[in-house]
């Protein structure tokens, strides 16, 4: 079906642009009126257009990303519309007017279309993987098959929902140590390339032998002066060689192991990956997903690649037989807590739920952990520049005090 761009008046009388597909313009007008928006100016996308919306840089850029909220939001919306009593193709026609991105109204947009054209909820989004996980796709499917659709969409907007709160905790402890550091270096490289020449120019015609810190500093100075260049190509040759790095199967491996072995770090990271695997299991099971099907499918979410193996694991353990508690347990990876939490839920036949306790227990204690490190990060942060900075200080101050001295 074909898409069209178009500028309209809405009942406030306000410009509002966007996307609606239509098999004419005159279609296009008519759905455009009936939803209150009166248009002025209607096209249809060209070609070029529409590959540079799915494929080009134009749909990855910063206006036309899709962000999770916007999901999540969706999701919600879609669940209540489901809920009561529109059909799907109904209830996505009457989001699209409300979705402000760009790039994620073209892609509902095209969802829309392919389940028009016979396919299944989930079978649309499927070509999507980059904006819907591989959870979001296999609750909708077996939403789908139990007739439960509005069930699970409710269930998935909860789970993005807390997802998205614990990110925006998270961020949000973060910012002000982040700040701080960010601050804090800029003045010390001031300091460095600015202040601290000027200051020490005074000693260049002292026929004395200087103390060891201010040569140390006026040599620090003098590097970060001439050679501030080498040292930003520096930084920036290893942050790219870090990230592709990273992007090997061994990089990412040795990344991970490392990071679980840091002390305060690791365990943190640990939480979260449990939390949003045992959440991400949980949910697919208690939606009728087999239990191999959605171990596959939760150790491509935990984030961590030594968490994940685990998981792979422990799952060819639980397809001959084994229980699932007893499989984790042998990986020596998932917390003792974990273990016997998952232990009750098999022997008490409430695993679904038990996963999701155990998933809210390490989100909570993993959101403390992250507080207890920033409340300490920031005097940690604040104590090193006052070090730095009374350095500095008292190299410019001890050689100006010996010649006080040699005056007297």
């Amino acid at each position: 079906m074909p898409v069209f761009e178009y500028v309209a008046l809405d009942q406030r009388g306000k410009n509002i642009s966007g996307i609606i597909d239509a098999d004419s313009v005159a279609a296009a007008r008519q759905k455009l009126r009936g939803s209150n928006r009166f248009p002025i100016k209607i096209k249809e996308a060209t070609d070029d257009q529409r590959q540079r919306a799915s494929k080009g840089l134009f749909s990855r850029g910063l206006f036309t990303r899709v962000r999770q909220r916007d999901v999540t939001l969706m999701t919600r919306q879609l669940a209540t519309l489901v809920g009561a009593g529109f059909p799907l193709v109904s209830a996505l026609e009457a989001l699209l007017p409300q979705i402000k991105s760009y790039g994620f109204n073209k892609v509902l947009a095209q969802i829309k279309d392919s389940i028009v054209e016979g396919n299944s909820f989930a079978g649309a989004i499927s070509l999507y993987p980059e904006t819907f996980s591989p959870l979001y796709k296999n609750m909708v499917r077996a939403g789908e098959s139990s007739g439960t659709l509005e069930i699970v969409l409710e269930k998935l907007a909860d789970i993005m929902e807390k997802q998205q709160k614990l990110k925006n905790r998270i961020q949000s402890a973060l910012a002000y140590p982040a700040l701080m550091t960010v601050m804090g270096t800029l003045i010390l490289v001031l300091l460095l390339v600015y202040i601290v020449p000027s200051i020490t120019a005074i000693f260049a015609d002292v026929n004395q032998a200087l103390p060891a810190p201010t040569l140390f500093l006026i040599g620090t100075s003098d590097l970060f002066k001439s050679y501030w260049w080498v040292l930003l190509i520096v930084i920036i040759s290893f942050l790219i060689f870090f990230r592709q790095f990273k992007k090997t199967e061994k990089g990412r491996a040795l990344i991970d192991k490392m990071l679980l072995t840091l002390p305060m770090v690791g365990p943190l990271i640990q939480k979260l990956a449990v939390a949003r695997f045992s959440r991400t299991l949980g949910s697919l099971l208690a939606n009728g997903v087999s239990m191999l099907q959605a171990m596959d499918i939760a150790k491509n979410i935990a984030g961590n690649v030594m968490i994940s193996e685990a998981v792979e694991i422990a799952a060819r353990e639980v397809g001959q037989g084994q229980g699932l508690a007893k499989s984790l347990s042998a990986t020596r990876v998932f917390p003792d807590l974990t273990v016997q939490m998952i232990q009750v839920g098999e022997q008490s036949a409430t695993l679904e739920s038990m996963l999701n306790k155990m998933a809210d227990v390490f989100d909570s204690e993993a959101e403390s952990s992250i507080m207890s490190m920033t409340s300490l990060l920031a005097p940690i942060l604040i104590l090193i520049m006052g070090v730095i900075v009374g350095f500095i200080v008292l190299s410019i101050c001890l050689p100006i005090f010996e010649m006080s001295t040699l005056v007297r």
